[in-house]
């Protein structure tokens, strides 16, 4: 089969569109076919060494897939050959950008019935992040005020979309050329953070402030002013501290999202009943998957990227 993989930690060049073996399933793994293979800032990290993620050399990245069973390892049930799948692979393992990848049946679910199979990989970690941030962590709730910052990209869409349909009042952060799409997915109040400050924007304390963005650390700390008394600060920005507030009794949470089926399984439902979508910004051949991990290390990259295998 075609894979694209690595040797060696590195630049974009190190990555090879190559013919390796085709994967066998484990017992509790089922192999796919491949659909689609999102690519996430995360590939770029873990290629680079810089991320420390431990995996063995070769490496094929990706850790979002979607796909039909192909086979089915030993002590499987509940999934068929021909099922169609979503899923978010273990980071440490050989990923999606191959023609075939073997997973363990316990992080995949139905793939979305309403969208292309292969815009469904752009589904899994993204989204799972968002819902991690705002309910697991943040414990959002009906009628409470949350400011997004970041909601530009594509977990920030997820997270406005959902933050939006639990009922919150939704401030989100976007340059002008985000604007569009943060308001288009339902934001309350979009801040143009590249023309005002947003303590001078933000005119009313927020229940949950969610940082998506890469910002100073000084101003992240400053932006702890805005949260209310008893609120709480989640991040998924994992190179820097999480800053919040004892003495107000803020909370600061650091998000390392799970692949927690039961999660993805949800928002495949939201999908399919129309609540919220799926963004794909680009689609592009498996071939092509080292251009898009050179443009996303020049900050060339805009919205979702999905890679598909080349027509053979």
């Amino acid at each position: 089969m075609k894979a694209v993989q690595f040797h060696e930690f590195g630049g974009a060049d190190v990555l090879r569109y190559d013919e390796v073996e085709k994967p066998v399933p484990a017992e509790g793994q089922v192999r796919i076919r491949v659909a689609g293979s999102a690519f996430n800032p995360a590939d770029n990290g873990i290629r680079s060494g810089t991320l420390p993620i431990p995996v063995a050399l070769p490496h094929i990245p990706g850790y979002d897939v979607s796909g039909a069973v192909d086979e089915i390892g030993a002590g499987v049930d509940g999934l068929a050959v021909g099922d169609r799948v979503v899923g978010f692979l273990p980071m440490t393992e050989d990923g999606s950008a191959a023609e075939y990848v073997v997973a363990p049946a316990s992080v995949l679910t139905a793939a979305p019935s309403s969208i292309p199979l292969a815009d469904a990989s752009a589904l899994p970690s993204v989204a799972l992040t968002a819902w991690q941030a705002l309910f697991d962590e943040a414990r959002l709730e009906s009628g409470q005020r949350v400011l997004i910052v970041g909601a530009g990209g594509p977990v920030g869409g997820y997270a406005v979309q959902l933050a939006k349909r639990a009922g919150a009042q939704v401030i989100a952060t976007a340059s002008p050329r985000s604007r569009a799409g943060v308001a288009a997915a339902g934001a309350d109040e979009v801040v143009d953070h590249t023309e005002v400050s947003l303590i001078d924007a933000v005119s009313e304390p927020v229940d949950v402030l969610l940082n998506l963005a890469p910002i100073d650390p000084d101003e992240f700390t400053e932006l702890v002013a805005l949260v209310r008394d008893g609120g709480v600060v989640v991040a998924t920005t994992a190179w820097m501290t999480t800053p919040g507030d004892e003495s107000r009794g803020v909370r600061a949470v650091g998000v390392y999202v799970q692949p927690i089926v039961d999660e993805l399984a949800q928002l495949v439902a939201l999908v399919d009943s129309g609540e919220i979508s799926v963004e794909v910004t680009e689609r592009v051949p498996l071939s092509d998957l080292p251009a898009i991990h050179r443009r996303a290390a020049a900050g060339e990259l805009r919205g979702k990227i999905v890679a598909v295998p080349d027509a053979e």
